[in-house]
C-alpha cells in the first residue's frame, strides 16, 4: 500500500489506537491547551510548561467481569506524575486493573477514580499502550503517530511537524514512511510510544509493552521510556510480570496474587541502572518474589 495511508481516514475511530481517544475527540484536555509545540521544535515563539499528570485512584474495588471476578478490595492511589509498576502472575488480574484505570472495564463494586472523579469511560487524557503494537497497518510510522492529534482536531501542519519530532526522539526518522509490517518489533512498540506521548496525555497505561521483545531490545526500551517520560508530567501505570523490570522503572510496585492486592512498595533509587546491586534494591527484589511465591 502506497504511503497516501497517511491521510485521515478512519480518524475518528478509537478502535485499537491506544489512545483512549473514544470520547472529547474534538475538546483539548487541560494538559492539552496553550501554545504546544513538538518536542525539539525550533518554530515556537514560547514553550508551554509541561502537561500536570493526573491522579488515578481505585477505592475498595471489585474488578472484573459479572460471573468473573478477578480482583476484590483493591485500593490504590497513583500520585500526578508517579510510575506505578504492577507485577504479578499470570491471570492475577494485572490487566484487568488497567482496563479498569482506562475506563474500558467498569468496577463490580467500589470506585475507579481520575482526580476524585469517577471514570466512566475512555478519556483522550488516559493512553492506552498494549503488548501487542496496535499500529494501524495502513498507515505509516508517522502516520500512526499523527493519528490521536488528527482525532484532537489538530491543524495537519502541526500534526506532521510534533509527529516527525517524535519520531525523531524514538530514534525513527529513518523509518518515518514505513508501514508497521516493513520495521522491526522493537521499531513498531517505539512508534507505539511515540504515538501515546505525542498527545500529551496525563496518564499512560502500559499493559506489558515490552513483554514479547528480546533482553537487549527490552532494555533499549526501558531507557528509552525513562527518556521519552522525562519532562512530560505524565502519570504512569505500568503492568509488567517482570520484577527487575518493575523495580528499575517503578516509583512503586503494587503486587498483585490470591485475587487481590497484597502489597505496595516503595523502590530505591528507581530508574538507576546501577542500582541493581544496591542492598535495598536486591532486599526489596527478595521480597516481591517471596510475595509472588517464585
Amino acid at each position: 500500500m502506497s504511503t497516501s495511508s497517511e491521510t485521515e481516514t478512519g480518524a475518528g475511530t478509537g478502535t485499537g489506537t491506544g489512545t483512549g481517544t473514544d470520547t472529547e475527540a474534538g475538546t483539548p484536555t487541560g494538559a492539552e491547551t496553550g501554545a504546544e509545540t513538538a518536542p525539539g521544535s525550533k518554530s515556537a515563539s514560547r514553550t508551554p510548561a509541561p502537561p500536570r499528570g493526573t491522579r488515578l485512584a481505585l477505592r475498595d474495588a471489585t474488578l472484573g467481569r459479572p460471573g468473573a471476578v478477578a480482583l476484590t478490595g483493591v485500593d490504590v492511589d497513583v500520585s500526578p506524575g508517579e510510575i506505578l509498576a504492577v507485577v504479578g502472575p499470570s491471570g492475577c488480574g494485572k490487566s484487568t486493573l488497567l482496563r479498569t484505570l482506562a475506563g474500558l472495564l467498569a468496577p463490580l463494586s467500589g470506585a475507579a477514580e481520575q482526580d476524585g472523579h469517577p471514570i466512566t469511560g475512555p478519556g483522550a487524557d488516559r493512553a492506552l499502550v498494549f503488548q501487542e503494537d496496535a499500529l494501524l497497518p495502513w498507515r505509516t510510522l508517522r502516520g500512526n503517530v499523527e493519528l490521536p492529534l488528527a482525532i484532537q482536531g489538530r491543524p495537519r501542519a502541526e500534526r506532521r511537524e510534533r509527529a516527525t519530532a517524535w519520531l525523531d526522539r524514538v530514534g525513527l526518522t529513518a523509518q518515518a514512511r514505513q508501514l508497521p509490517h516493513r520495521v522491526s518489533g522493537g521499531q513498531r512498540q517505539r512508534a507505539q510510544l511515540a504515538r501515546a506521548l505525542a498527545g500529551r496525555p496525563r496518564a499512560v497505561l502500559m499493559d506489558e509493552p515490552f513483554g514479547a521483545l528480546d533482553a537487549q531490545t527490552r532494555a533499549g526500551m526501558q531507557d528509552l521510556l525513562v527518556e521519552a517520560l522525562h519532562g512530560t508530567g505524565a502519570t504512569v501505570v505500568f503492568v509488567t510480570h517482570d520484577v527487575d523490570e518493575a523495580l528499575f522503572l517503578g516509583d512503586r510496585v503494587a503486587l498483585l496474587g490470591a485475587g487481590r492486592l497484597t502489597a505496595v512498595r516503595e523502590v530505591p533509587r528507581p530508574r538507576e541502572r546501577a542500582a541493581h546491586d544496591d542492598p535495598a534494591r536486591t532486599a526489596l527484589r527478595h521480597d516481591v518474589l517471596t510475595s509472588l511465591g517464585t
